[in-house]
This record gives structure tokens, sequence and C-alpha cells, in this order.
């Protein structure tokens, strides 16, 4: 009988491949680059699955705690690159406390040990300690391509020296915004320089580390094919050497310029040279008196970072009417409505644009022309149709800038909207007609984020967003929703929702456990604030298997508001997590 059922199941496997040999199948496969599109072919049958196995190169693991190390070898033995997150993205903004957990200690060791074809791997926020390290340099020094701690702690530069002096093979070290120790010891630029000629990429910034001209210079000498440096803070007059030698450079972030209130007297940025390949920037506190070393060079750029910069409304005009070429955008609301209005009548090939929340004290608040409103929104959205990534912080909107951004913004696939609370009176509330009209629209969106204040996303308006965000697969929405039936309307669509986050919306442990239930794709939840029942008990709704849920306090030493309160549920094939510290309490599996 077993032989019979095992011949059937081969005949099965052999039909539904099609007369395809799996040598074939592998390569088409390999074509196929979308997670989404490669999990539902490794689902048509068992020989599709170990051919998928077998031929996946690349796999992202979205939260480190949802499965272990040998089994992902186990089901993709021969992967040439990972992904690896860990903390909740809430770190980024303090809300997780430091000893959370993510410790990269027990994936680097399976790693190390056990994953023969790896080249690259991408580890965010993590903890990653000098001695892991030394066991992942031990172990793939000489295959190691590409390596990225993205916003990680726990290690020093004599660690990354280890790195720069063995891992002669590495095309990509990335190590933007992670805290590193002992930053003051730069010699690791050098070994970097002295053993390495085939670096492309090389990113620190926003770090703290030290970084000498002359070491940067040698650098760029000695790699010839860099393309991209992204530093921390280095004097911008003591880089000219380097750029007058990287001639292959495409982007450049970092640098500085002296802070208003320490100039000692003007410089003439006029005539300063950039390699004519640099076609991507960054510059950090750059002024009023310092922009004239764009102007040059404008009419090339594709991307522009203007986000650490003491410019005003007046200034971002001037630099963005120069640069027709535009791809990326980033800056602070300070641009104001004038100036984005100035991006849409320039950036026509403008593809993704970030406005962030400027300082209210030095920042938008101190040019009267440096606020958002619905004006700068609906000029973006008619005049930058190529847009496909948008997150813009909002002093003021109305319905009609949401409708018109789900008019003109069809190729949206990522749209992020903060309503600031810097004014007393916003022109329209409630904005569900808008939001329904945006979802409409914007059918290619697959991340949503809609930070809002009390009362501008009612009930109706979250019914609105789960009848209408068919292919969204990751939402945040905050101080959304009157009543518990906001939740439960919202999860009654929603089919390709994977990853949900909740800030400040008061809803019941019930709702949410309904709605977790609810949301069929579902794999990550996330909430900080919601109505808290006397023992949590009402979270054990939502219980089912492979379900971890865990209660986050922030603050040990006393009772904590509801409003403070977070909830982190998760399906993990690794069971209960053995590191708990005092500030998560597991609640399910209790043992």
């Amino acid at each position: 009988m077993g032989g019979e059922v095992d011949g059937g199941e081969r005949r099965l496997g052999r039909v539904l491949s099609f007369g395809i040999p799996d040598t074939a199948l592998g390569l088409v496969m390999g074509y196929v680059e979308d997670p989404w599109d490669r999990d539902a072919i490794s689902l048509v049958c068992r020989h599709w699955c170990r051919v998928d196995a077998l031929s996946r190169k690349h796999v992202t693991v979205a939260m480190a705690y949802s499965t272990t190390p040998e089994r992902l070898f186990r089901r993709f033995p021969c992967l040439e690159s990972l992904k690896l997150k860990a903390k909740p993205r809430a770190a980024m903004f303090n809300l997780i406390s430091d000893d959370w957990g993510g410790s990269a200690s027990p994936w680097i060791r399976q790693l190390s040990a056990t994953f023969h074809f790896l080249k690259k791997l991408h580890l965010r926020r993590m903890i990653v300690s000098d001695d892991d390290i030394t066991v992942l340099v031990r172990a793939k020094a000489h295959m190691l391509v590409s390596l990225k701690l993205d916003r990680c702690s726990g290690f020093s530069t004599p660690s990354i020296a280890l790195i720069a002096r063995t891992c002669k093979k590495l095309e990509t070290l990335f190590l933007e915004e992670s805290a590193i120790a002992e930053n003051e010891n730069d010699e690791w630029i050098r070994e970097l320089a002295t053993n390495n000629s085939v670096l492309e990429t090389l990113n620190f910034f926003l770090t703290d580390l030290r970084a000498s001209p002359e070491y940067l210079t040698l650098l760029v000498r000695n790699c010839q094919r860099l393309k991209t440096l992204k530093i921390s803070e280095c004097f911008m007059p003591d880089l000219t050497n380097l750029f007058r030698t990287a001639q292959t450079l495409q982007e450049f972030a970092g640098g500085s310029f002296e802070e208003p209130d320490q100039q000692v007297g003007n410089r003439n940025y006029e005539n300063y040279y950039f390699p004519p390949s640099l076609h991507r920037l960054s510059l950090l506190y750059m002024g009023t008196n310092e922009m004239q070393i764009l102007f040059p060079y404008s009419a090339a750029l594709k991307k522009l970072d203007l986000q650490f910069t003491y410019l005003i409304t007046e200034d971002h005009c001037q630099i963005v009417q120069r640069c027709p070429n535009l791809e990326t955008l980033e800056v602070r609301d300070v641009i104001g409505d004038r100036g984005l209005q100035v991006v849409a009548q320039t950036c026509k090939k403008l593809q993704r644009l970030r406005v962030e929340r400027g300082d209210d004290d030095h920042g938008g608040l101190e040019d009267e022309q440096g606020r958002i409103s619905q004006a700068g929104v609906i000029a973006v959205a008619q005049g930058c149709p190529e847009l496909t990534y948008w997150a813009i912080h909002v002093s003021d909107i109305t319905n009609a800038a949401l409708e018109t951004v789900g008019t003109f913004s069809r190729n949206l696939n990522d749209f992020r909207l903060v309503l600031l609370d810097r004014e007393a009176h916003i022109t329209e509330l409630p904005l569900d007609n808008g939001v329904r009209a945006l979802l409409r629209g914007c059918t290619k969106l697959r991340r949503f984020a809609f930070y809002v204040r009390p009362g501008a996303l009612t009930d109706v308006g979250l019914g609105y967003v789960g009848e209408f965000s068919k292919s969204v697969r990751y939402m945040l929405l905050g101080n959304v929703g009157e009543s518990d039936n906001g939740i439960l309307q919202l999860s009654r669509g929603c089919p390709s929702l994977q990853k949900l986050e909740l800030r400040g919306c008061l809803f019941s442990e019930h709702a949410l456990a309904m709605a977790a239930l609810q949301l069929k794709s579902l794999r990550y939840l996330w909430v900080q604030g919601y109505r808290a029942s006397p023992t949590g008990a009402d979270l054990m709704a939502m219980v089912r298997p492979f379900w971890n849920i865990e209660f986050i306090t922030p603050d040990q030493d006393g009772p904590c508001p509801d409003f403070r309160k977070q909830i982190l549920a998760y399906y993990s094939l690794a069971g209960r997590r053995t590191d708990c510290p005092p500030s998560v309490i597991p609640l399910y599996p209790a043992f």
C-alpha cells in the first residue's frame, strides 16, 4: 500500500509539473521574485514545494521569533541571501524598552554553521555583539559579499575593523543608524581601504562614527567600483580631494557645514566640485549660505534629501525648481504648501516623496509658510502622477485632498499620512469619504498608514478601510474609530492584511481579539493604547495554534495606564520566547 501511495504522489507531481524537468522548473522559479508568488507556487504540490526550497535564494524573516534558524535551514538549505528583523518598528520611536530582546546570537551561530551558500546578510533592529561578528567572520569571510547591520546595536569599531580586514569580497557594508561603541576609532576605514578593492557601497550615515577625510580619500582611491558613500558628519571643505578622486561615485550622504550659530565667516561653495556621475545627494546642516553648492549639479540630480538642513521655505523653492529630473525627494514640512507646489510644477518624474515633521522650535514654525495643508497635497497629487511612495506630515487636510490622491495617484503602492496636532482647528472632519475615495482609486496600495487625531476617522470610515483595502498587506492606524464596532467592521475586509499596527485607538481587548481572528491573513499585530480588562483574560479569545501573545509594559516602577499598554501578537513556529525581560509578559503560550 505504501508503495502505491508513493507512486501515486510521484505521478501527481509529474502531472502538475507539466513534464518540466526539475532543473528547468528551478530556473523558471528563479525569475519569480515576489515572495507571495513563491509561496503560492510552493503550495501547488509537494514536488513544487521541494523545487522551491532548493531554488529559493532570498528570504525575509519579518519577525526573528517567528521561526528558528534550524527550521529555516531545513526549509531553504540553499539560501544565498537572508534579511532578518527583530524589534518591532515601535522601537525606532522609543516606544519599546531597550531590553526587549532581539539578540542575533542564536541566528548567527546557526547561519555560520549550516547555511553553506549564504553570501548576503541583512540584520535589522537586532542586538549584534562583537562575539557574534567574530563567529560570522570566521565562518563566512571568504564568501560574504553584503553585510547590513541596519539600526543594530551591541558591537564596536574593532569588530568593523575585523570585517574590513578579512571580508575581502565584501561589496556592501551598511551600518546606517546603528549604535556603535568606540566610535572615535576610525582605523576600520583604513583597514577597508587597504584590504578591499571591490567595495561598491559603504553606508554609516546617521551614526556617531568618526571619519577622517584622509582615510575616506584613501578608500575612494583604492575602491574604484565605489558607487555609494554615505558617511557621518565630516566638514565639507575637507572632502574636496575625496570628490575629485571618486569619479565613479553615484550617491553621497553626510558631510556637514558650520551650524548657523558657529559660523566664523561665509564660505563660497559656488565652485565646489562634485563628480559628474553623482546623481543622489544628502547633505547635513546646510543653510541658505551654503545651498549654492547644489546649483551647478541640480539638473542632474535624481535623489535629494534635505531633511537635515537649516533651509526655509523659500530656499526649498529655489533648489527644487532647479531639479526637474528628481525621482526621490525627502524633506521636512518646512517646505510648506508653496514648496510642494513648486515640486508639482517641476518634478514630473518624481516617484518617491517623503515629508517628515520638522522641529517645532527650529523648523517649520519659524517660517510662516512652513506648514502643509490640503493645498500642498492636491498640488502634488495632480502634478506628480508617477508617485509610488508618498509619506507626508500635514497640519490640515480635507476629504477633497484625499479624493484627489485617489483620482490622480493611481501608481501608489505605499501611502502614509500623519495629521499633526499643531492646529487647534481642522478644516473638515471626519475624513471618512476622503479615505474611501483614496483607497478605491489607489488599487495598487500594499502599505497604508493613517495617523490622525480623534474624530478624523469614524467607525464608518474604518468600515471603508476594510472594504477597499483588498491588496493592502501592512497597515498602521492611529487615533481612529469611535467604538469596538469600528475595528470589527475593518476586520470583515482587508483579505490580504498581514501586519497591523494600532496606536491610541482604545478598542477593548475582546474587540481586538475578535478582529485578529477575522483577519484571515494576519501574521502580526502590535497595539499601543487599548481598553484593558483587569486580568487580560479577554485577549485569550484570540488564542490559536502557533499564535504568540505578549503583554509589554514600558514602565516597571508603577501601574501602567491604558494608553501606554502594549500588545504584541504574532505567528510563530518557534513556540514561546525564552529570553523575555521583565517588561515582556507572555500570555500565550503560557509555558
